[in-house]
């Protein structure tokens, strides 16, 4: 059992388990009733999405230290009581159930979700 971190709307893994936008805004064009089988996800929780500010300074970071101060920010925002706890649930369901994460970026570098690959880690997740 274990949690995965994914690019939302990709293949799914055998055994993924449950798929969890972690992401800001819903994928566009894409009718509700086809979020699950078209691979964006399964349950949309946006609690783990920085912040929309957070997000437009990730998109535009051009160096390290731009980035920097992103990865700097949106650990902030995940530190708030009610992201902290929701991070603590799923480090506690990696033990016992397969699941994934994700969002739509191309290179997990310079996305929100290598930080939250992290978080979770560092909280004792189970990850493939």
């Amino acid at each position: 059992m274990a949690v995965r971190i994914v690019r939302l709307g990709t293949d799914r893994a055998p055994h993924e388990g449950l798929r969890i936008g972690t992401v800001r805004r819903p994928p566009r064009g894409i009718p509700k009733s086809e979020f699950s089988s078209g691979n964006w996800y399964d349950v949309w929780l946006p609690n783990l999405a920085p912040s929309p500010q957070t997000v437009k300074m990730g998109l535009g970071a051009k160096s390290q230290r731009e980035w920097g101060a992103f990865v700097k920010l949106y650990r902030a925002e995940m530190a708030i009581p009610e992201n902290n706890r929701v991070l603590d649930l799923l480090v506690a369901l990696s033990h016992d159930s397969n699941f994934s994460v994700g969002c739509y970026c191309e290179d997990e570098s310079r996305c929100h979700r290598s930080v939250l690959r992290e978080l979770l880690r560092d909280r004792g997740a189970k990850i493939i």
